[in-house]
Order: C-alpha cells, then sequence, then structure tokens
C-alpha cells in the first residue's frame, strides 16, 4: 500500500480505484457498456475524522458509479467520495 500525503475531511473517503473484472465465472466476457452501469470497486486509502464512517484502511469496497470526485496523486488515480456512497465491504 502506497502512502499518500492527502487527508480526507469530515464523512469523506479516499478510495485507491481497481478495474471490475468484465468476466464472469462461467468465462463470459462482457462488453464495456456494461462495466459502465454497475458498482464500483477500490481499496480504502484514507478516511475522514467523522465517528459515521464505518470503512476502515486497506479494506476493499464497492461504492456507486457515479460518485465521488477523481482525483491524480503521484501519477496514481483516485476518488475522493462521501462515506454514504460506500454500498459495501469485500471481505
Amino acid at each position: 500500500m502506497q502512502k499518500t500525503n492527502v487527508k480526507p475531511l469530515g464523512e469523506n473517503v479516499l478510495i485507491e480505484t481497481q478495474e471490475m473484472k468484465n468476466k464472469t465465472a462461467t468465462g463470459i466476457y462482457l462488453p464495456e457498456s456494461n462495466e459502465k452501469e454497475t458498482p464500483k470497486e477500490g481499496r480504502v486509502v484514507a478516511i475522514g475524522d467523522a465517528k459515521e464512517i464505518e470503512v476502515k484502511k486497506g479494506q476493499t469496497v464497492i461504492f456507486r458509479q457515479y460518485s465521488g470526485t477523481d482525483v491524480k496523486i503521484n501519477g496514481k488515480k483516485y476518488i475522493l467520495i462521501k462515506n454514504e456512497d460506500i454500498l459495501a465491504i469485500v471481505e
């Protein structure tokens, strides 16, 4: 896990985005247009200081497709989203 010098404020969470798989378990490849309509997945890099945040650094989460703000830090792509836009924790 690469360390960033960004500290989200309030209920914001900084997530390193990951590519969703476009191949199903049975080997069927999904078209790119399908990926645009599904939630996204990423790894939590930093969290804000609000008590309502339920995720921790290092966890993989699924979040809403059209939420957050895309940012680039040290050449890597991240997304800064509100805690309420996180849908699930992947275990």
